[in-house]
């Protein structure tokens, strides 16, 4: 009459970790598929106002470029800690940030952080930070 009452918490166990490893492939995937949705919809909001951009501001279709380019990265490196809209969050807002600091001063900053509001150097490195330059300065 005496049954081995480990089997059942070790079946239990076994059970548990086989859907742990099954969430997480399931929730791999559509992490994976909500990114690509979330690069999807950045793009044609960027294709929308880089085209606005470029042809305003007389520069021909490079400076919209630039513009966009500069805003896409960013959303993607910067916008944590500065907002999405330049708000500011954990670091301070860069909404007027173009009539504090001329673009070559931005570049500096991005190359060198900004060691006393937390920002660490070399976030964004080479074209993306002349672009991001470029397009900061032109935040007014």
């Amino acid at each position: 009459m005496s049954r081995n009452a480990v089997i059942p918490y070790a079946l239990i166990a076994g059970i548990g970790i086989l859907l742990v490893i099954v969430i997480s492939f399931v929730g791999l995937n559509q992490q994976e598929a909500i990114q690509e949705e979330e690069s999807g919809g950045e793009q044609s909001e960027q294709q929308e106002g880089g085209s606005g951009d470029g042809s305003g501001g007389g520069d021909g279709s490079g400076g919209g470029e630039t513009a966009a380019n500069g805003e896409e990265v960013y959303q993607n490196n910067c916008a944590s800690c500065h907002g999405q809209d330049l708000s500011g969050g954990a670091g301070p807002a860069l909404d007027t940030v173009g009539g504090k600091y001329s673009k070559d001063e931005i570049k500096q900053i991005i190359a060198d952080g900004f060691p006393d509001a937390g920002m660490p150097p070399g976030l964004v490195q080479g074209e993306d930070a002349e672009a991001v330059a470029q397009w900061l300065s032109e935040q007014q």
